[in-house]
């Protein structure tokens, strides 16, 4: 699954082609030509920022060789402008809108949930753990609509039935006991964009569940041996920290757990990064390092995501934050031309993104003009 491209020739193979279409955005060993740190000026940040999100958002999947996994990626980065073609070079529609609008695509695997007391059905994604088509975390799919900042009522239309987010959450709050791996990273960012983060509900098993309870649970687990070190995790503790707080919230029992992991989680990545700005290998582990520029990117990009939601304005503004963006935009540009795995891209693009909203303002759009 590896292609070494050369320091002199950044040609990419007829095999990395291939694993485009086998994989979605193709998996690649890259090596870089040089270890040295690149400062810039926050001008040059900014600009190295829009040409990376603008060469990203110009990537196409499309719906015969990609699949839910892929895609929806790209629309945690770019929401409802993230365009896919319906054909290989054919006409193309916004992902998230073809999905709400009933439209196919593999991966994007539903049933009809239970009977609500509100006299409505739920709707409910299917998991399929470890998947790269399908859904593979509890409420994946959940998170990256909820970040599309689509309403409660927006109708979602599956086999011809019409379901709204508010059916899509209700069965997610009936459904939490039914996560056997108690990984709760995702149903946190669903749940809290949604609902005040004091309510409470009963769910399949009958017991009272509130978020602040998820939280426990999230923090009762290793985040080493979590997905991708950990990262996602810490993203949905910061995203339903911000909005306890937002709603007069106090730090205290898991609230002050979880913000006591936040805070050390970014000592841990500042005391790791290493010297060209990127971020450790090994997240907030321990000290890594690694020749493939993809791995890197992937890690510096989760990582920076992590950083973009957990930290103030003035501290993303230290110098140390700044050349780690400098650092990633970087990697976007030496790997503009190659396929990459849609988790490693399109999550460091989303850390781009949500880092030019906090500190230079959000963009219009992300097309070439």
């Amino acid at each position: 699954m590896a292609s070494p491209t050369s320091t002199t020739n950044r040609t990419v193979t007829a095999a990395i082609t291939l694993l485009l279409l086998f994989s979605g955005c193709g998996n690649e060993t890259v090596r870089p030509d040089s270890d040295e740190p690149k400062l810039s000026s926050v001008d040059e940040v900014r600009g190295q920022l829009d040409k990376a999100l603008e060469s990203t958002f110009q990537r196409r999947l499309n719906l015969r060789h990609h699949a839910a996994w892929q895609i929806l990626h790209g629309a945690l980065a770019f929401q409802r402008e993230f365009l896919v073609e319906k054909e290989p070079g054919g006409e193309t529609v916004s992902a998230v809108n073809h999905l709400l609008n009933g439209g196919r695509m593999k991966g994007w695997t539903t049933e009809p949930g239970t009977l609500q007391e509100n006299g409505r059905r739920g709707l409910r994604a299917v998991l399929e753990a470890g998947s790269k088509a399908g859904q593979g975390h509890a409420d994946q799919w959940l998170a990256v609509l909820a970040q599309c900042n689509l309403e409660p009522e927006q109708p979602i239309v599956v086999d011809g039935d019409i379901y709204t987010m508010s059916d899509y959450l209700n069965q997610v709050q009936w459904d939490v006991a039914r996560n056997v791996d108690r990984e709760y990273s995702w149903t946190l960012i669903g749940l809290t964009a949604y609902l005040p983060v004091d309510a409470t509900w009963t769910a399949a098993d009958g017991r009272v569940w509130n978020i602040e309870r998820l939280v426990q649970i999230e923090l009762d687990q290793e985040l080493a041996s979590s997905a991708c070190g950990g990262s996602h995790r810490l993203i949905g503790l910061a995203m339903a920290l911000n909005r306890h707080l937002a709603q007069g919230g106090e730090l205290k029992g898991a609230w002050q757990q979880a913000d006591a992991r936040i805070q050390q989680a970014i000592e841990d990545a500042h005391r790791f990064q290493n010297a060209d700005g990127s971020f450790s290998t090994n997240y907030f582990a321990r000290p890594g390092n690694s020749p493939d520029l993809a791995q890197n990117l992937g890690t510096t990009g989760h990582t920076l995501e992590f950083l973009t939601l957990a930290m103030t304005n003035e501290q993303l503004n230290q110098p140390w934050v700044q050349r780690a963006v400098s650092n990633l935009c970087e990697l976007f540009r030496s790997t503009q031309n190659i396929p990459l795995e849609c988790g490693k891209l399109y999550h460091a693009a989303h850390g781009l993104v949500l880092y030019r909203q906090r500190v230079f303002g959000a963009r219009h759009s992300y097309a070439l003009k």
